[in-house]
């Protein structure tokens, strides 16, 4: 089949495996591709507050988790934060399954943004177009989904997920006190 292997920072990831940062390899699930399963979360206490986010990304039999936080922020900014970061973890291109319990995420790729982008970033409301609120973000990740092949799942919060139950733990313990 070929080397399939990255020179990375003067390193090579061994064939059939992706490096996700400098301390993780993380195997492809199929030794042509490199697939991901992402999950996301994002918290703020108040809204807007300090908020966390963060992400669990998996690829044959291996995790990394990350998170981060934000002094004065929003809920949605944060469940954005956490699909960006994620997908900025990979540094190769990479076919993604990212799992969310945001609707407004979920949505905005799945639905809105291709709206958006062709009204120039606005979005309706009645018969006027206003800004797309966290248009910062919504490009970024709309950078990053064209490097990657991201497809978006949503699924219900608290639901009994056991990686969507710890990106909400990692995202509430990433939230900056005061």
């Amino acid at each position: 089949m070929g080397d399939h292997s990255v020179p990375v920072a003067g390193r090579q990831s061994p064939p059939g495996q992706a490096l996700v940062d400098r301390d993780l390899w993380i195997g492809y699930t199929y030794r042509v591709f490199n697939r991901v399963t992402i999950h996301t979360d994002g918290a703020c206490s108040g809204n807007p507050g300090p908020g966390g986010w963060a992400a669990v990304l998996s690829s044959g039999g291996k995790r990394k988790e990350i998170a981060g936080g934000e002094a004065s922020t929003t809920n949605n900014r944060m469940e954005l934060r956490a699909a960006i970061e994620a997908l900025r973890a990979l540094l190769r291109e990479t076919d993604v399954d990212l799992f969310t319990d945001s609707l407004y995420l979920e949505q905005g790729m799945t639905e809105w943004l291709p709206v958006w982008k062709a009204q120039g970033w606005k979005r309706r409301s009645g018969r006027r177009l206003l800004p797309v609120k966290n248009e910062d973000l919504w490009r970024e990740l709309d950078r990053l989904v064209g490097v990657h092949r991201v497809t978006f799942y949503w699924l219900e919060g608290h639901a009994g997920s056991p990686e969507n139950e710890r990106c909400d733990e990692l995202a509430r313990r990433a939230i900056p006190r005061t």
